[in-house]
């Protein structure tokens, strides 16, 4: 299968790796920054440098590939999606932005190629064991889907490391959350709702942002009671970032933002991903509750060192290309994440990656 992989930053790197390393993929990664590219020309990936604002140049090298795995910023997405149409190719994206998530949807209808987006970790993976989870009880009450990507070691007063995009970071805090609400979708305040819990004697906070979600609200319309998402952190961080971009209004100079959180707050590999999902509902006559929880960490072994967020949102979109390839998902139109089968996911070779994480036993 020929794969056109946009974007060479920390996650392109790991999904091109992960996709070279089996023999079933012919992959060729574009990015405009010849550093990167140099790394994984180095390692016997072919590699092409393209400009992402140049249509025309990444149409060319669109024509001919079997599918698109965009890795590029979440802005970048209804292009990538356009070019991916208009070339002939399926289409695999990691976005969370959920303007982008509608315009890929309106486009994928009649489309003779597969278009999915959101094949992450939130959205991504949350959705597909919260959707496995809600569809074995007889009636559900609650899903609450709750997954945070933290510093190990957290130092400054955010408690918080750049472990992935400024953009995707910065976006999902300023933009409306959806949810269902006492049976009704409603559009929730980002940074609101927020809770305190523990888990492994560790203490965290949860707040409301934009995206996680991906089109559960849509999926579970009418057959569940409340349904929300809610990104983890350690607490203290949600005030603080409502005294930025609220008192200072940095909300309305998001880029002066990002600029300062790049120059001022250091990246760390050295991370954990939370994954909790906690579903209620009926089952057999009896009011019942289950509970998924996982901790992923970062690792240090092979040539390349990876962070527990590269391990888990490469995982989820490699394993949704190899379970499409399988043809254990839809071959064209609009592809939602929960139509993924968990326990296919968990037994594929890159989504074993969640299997090999630690399961939490206990949460309070």
């Amino acid at each position: 299968m020929k794969i056109a992989l946009l974007g060479a930053g920390h996650i392109g790197q790991t999904i091109a790796r992960l996709l070279h390393a089996t023999g079933d993929y012919q992959v060729t990664v574009l990015d405009k920054n010849p550093a990167y590219l140099k790394a994984l020309a180095d390692e016997g990936i072919a590699t092409a440098g393209v400009d992402s604002d140049n249509r025309a140049a990444l149409a060319a090298q669109l024509r001919g590939k079997d599918a698109v795995v965009n890795a590029l910023p979440y802005h970048l997405a209804i292009t990538a999606a356009e070019l991916a149409l208009e070339c002939g190719c399926h289409y695999f994206d990691l976005t969370e932005d959920v303007a982008a998530t509608k315009a890929i949807k309106q486009m994928a209808e009649g489309a003779r190629t597969a278009f999915m987006p959101q094949c992450g970790l939130a959205p991504g993976f949350i959705g597909i064991v919260a959707h496995h989870l809600a569809s074995g009880f007889d009636s559900v009450r609650d899903v609450q889907m709750r997954v945070g990507a933290l510093p190990a070691f957290p130092t400054n007063a955010l408690k918080y490391n750049l472990t992935w995009s400024v953009d995707g970071l910065i976006n999902e805090y300023c933009h409306p959350c959806e949810a269902i609400h006492e049976g009704e979708t409603i559009a929730a305040l980002p940074l609101e709702g927020l809770e305190h819990f523990s888990l492994d004697g560790t203490e965290y906070e949860a707040f409301n942002t934009s995206g996680g979600l991906g089109t559960l609200c849509e999926t579970w319309a009418g057959k569940v009671r409340n349904l929300d998402y809610k990104t983890v952190r350690y607490p203290g961080h949600r005030d603080l970032m409502q005294f930025l971009l609220g008192d200072l209004g940095l909300k309305g100079d998001q880029e002066n933002l990002k600029a300062i959180m790049r120059k001022s707050m250091p990246a760390t590999m050295q991370d954990v991903v939370l994954v909790f999902v906690t579903v209620s509902g009926m089952k057999n006559g009896v009011l019942l509750q289950e509970v998924f929880a996982r901790k992923i960490f970062a690792t240090r072994d092979g040539a390349q060192p990876l962070s527990a967020i590269q391990i888990t949102t490469a995982a989820g979109i490699c394993a949704a290309v190899d379970l499409f390839r399988e043809g254990k998902l839809p071959q064209k139109g609009f592809v939602r994440q929960e139509q993924v089968a968990l326990p296919d996911f968990l037994a594929n070779r890159f989504g074993a990656a969640y299997q090999q994480s630690r399961q939490v036993e206990s949460i309070s």
